[in-house]
């Protein structure tokens, strides 16, 4: 299993739309994807590791799939219309790093 992980950096002066996200981006995301995605998570971010500092992300999203070639197969069809969506909430660049779950619990 692979976890491809969308991170959204958080900056003082970064605009993020967690309400369109969630109301808008994900169901338009997941719909997209398909039986290929297994699972999927959303955390936003509410502090950082330091008592009382701010958060280095905004949004961390986790989505699963069986192998990269799954994930491929299934996000290259529709990359333009997720990707284009991105302006709607926020004018941060994405993070993308895909893993290998070693753990899930």
């Amino acid at each position: 299993m692979i976890s491809v992980c969308v991170i959204y950096p958080r900056t003082e002066r970064s605009r993020f739309d967690v309400e369109y996200y969630m109301q808008k981006h994900m169901p338009m995301t997941i719909k997209s994807l398909g039986s290929a995605l297994k699972g999927v998570t959303v955390e936003t971010g509410v502090a950082g590791g330091e008592p009382g500092s701010a958060p280095a992300n905004a949004v961390v999203c986790r989505l699963l799939f069986d192998s990269v070639d799954a994930f491929v197969g299934a996000f290259t069809p529709h990359a333009a219309k997720i990707q284009g969506d991105i302006a709607n909430y926020t004018d941060v660049k994405p993070v993308i790093q895909i893993n290998e779950v070693k753990m899930s619990k």
